[in-house]
């Protein structure tokens, strides 16, 4: 009864324009109250100080700072050339310049967020620019932004990480394949629309131009195989590798010699509020998960979908749906903070791989970025393009199909996402 009123009354927050992080950090000390009395706060502050300095959520504000430096620095206009002299010759090459750049962007941010900002500023304006439509450009542009968050490396697989006490680095490791495969799936579906519209090639493949980008842009293709290089290789943890982007990204815009100042100090405020924002939220969760914890929820869930089924696929197929309707209303950092801690004896109990089942979160909150209410990557593409959420969506249907493809492949067939885990580590 006491777990129901709790819930009730963090929904009201929450519904009432609380902060996620307010609504479950007093939700958490009524229930400790409610529960074992006013003995149980003792340690509140002290608890809350604990969940927010662990050492893996270093990596975030690292990983965040990374990517300001990146688009401050000149590098990913750079990447953008190379890509474009490699793929632009495709009909509707710019869309799929977009999604390679997209992709290999997030190798250094780690946020889906920070990825559709920065490249939406730069590719959206010259997509419209080029006779793409204003929603079409949005699409592209949110749709593989929010697939990035699964290859390394990658915020929410690190709040993941942290919630359900497993490998950050085999979870980047296990999403590497799905990555590529849904990089070319959302290629593929760029195509189709540049075939149906008659968009543009942008020019003819040429050799030279291929290798002076290339050589311009050889400092920038350094930094994936430096901090991924030394985290697969084993030299550094996945926050020391975040530590190292910073200063490997400081490195490469000293070489460029084109920091824009202004551009970087706005892109660090947005990314310590962002920043703020996850380490709030994973404190809160510290007195939520506590009385959850202690009033024996996630083993009464366990329990209960238990008796229902044994069959670990048709849990995942259950727990994919239950991802899938939270990522309409919650944004990634929330959901999993909330959620994953409920849910990890259960797929404990049936056998299911906990860095398997992260890919699975990730992926399912992937797709919640891409659908409205919240959907906060939809909307800061849709903001760049000037674009009517729901006309967006439209096209971007085309593109969630993809998304949810790979989740299923990703689900039904372990060996996709596992593979080079089982290689490497196991």
């Amino acid at each position: 009864m006491i777990v129901l009123i709790i819930f009730i009354a963090m929904v009201v927050m929450i519904c009432l324009n609380v902060p996620i992080a307010i609504a479950l950090a007093v939700s958490g000390v009524f229930g400790l109250l409610m529960s074992e009395g006013p003995g149980a706060l003792v340690t509140v502050a002290l608890d809350m100080y604990d969940g927010a300095t662990k050492f893996s959520l270093i990596a975030i504000p690292m990983f965040v700072l990374a990517g300001a430096i990146m688009n401050a620095a000149g590098i990913t206009q750079r990447l953008i050339d190379l890509v474009s002299a490699l793929i632009g010759f495709v009909r509707g090459g710019l869309a799929m310049v977009n999604i390679g750049v997209s992709l290999f962007f997030a190798e250094i941010s780690g946020s889906a967020v920070a990825d559709v900002a920065a490249l939406g500023s730069v590719m959206i304006p010259e997509m419209k620019k080029r006779g793409y439509s204003p929603a079409f450009a949005a699409a592209v542009t949110s749709s593989s932004a929010s697939l990035a968050i699964i290859i390394p490396p990658s915020i929410p697989m690190i709040l993941y990480a942290v919630s359900a006490d497993t490998s950050v680095e085999q979870l980047f490791v296990a999403g590497f394949v799905p990555g590529l495969l849904g990089g070319l799936g959302l290629m593929g579906v760029a195509y189709m629309f540049a075939r149906r519209y008659n968009l543009p090639v942008e020019e003819a493949f040429n050799g030279a131009r291929v290798r002076k980008t290339f050589i311009a842009a050889l400092p920038t293709l350094m930094l994936p195989v430096i901090i991924l290089g030394g985290i697969f290789g084993g030299f550094v943890t996945a926050t020391e590798a975040a530590g190292l982007a910073v200063l490997a990204a400081i490195l490469v815009g000293l070489w460029y010699r084109e920091f824009d100042l202004r551009q970087l100090y706005t892109a660090m405020l947005e990314g310590g509020m962002q920043t703020a924002v996850v380490m709030l939220l994973v404190a809160a969760s510290v007195l939520m998960g506590g009385f959850l914890t202690r009033a024996q929820v996630p083993q009464e869930l366990a329990r209960g979908l238990l008796e229902l089924t044994t069959n670990k696929y048709l849990i995942l197929l259950i727990l994919n749906i239950f991802f899938l309707i939270i990522g309409f209303f919650l944004h990634s950092a929330a959901a999993i903070i909330l959620v994953v801690p409920i849910v990890v004896p259960l797929i404990q109990q049936v056998g299911i791989d906990p860095v398997h089942f992260g890919l699975i979160v990730t992926l399912n909150l992937a797709i919640g970025q891409q659908t409205p209410p919240v959907a906060s990557v939809l909307i800061t593409a849709c903001s760049i393009a000037r674009a009517n959420i729901w006309d967006v969506t439209k096209v971007n249907i085309y593109f969630i199909a993809v998304l949810l493809t790979v989740l299923l492949m990703c689900t039904y067939i372990p060996a996709i996402p596992m593979f080079l885990v089982e290689v490497l580590y196991r």
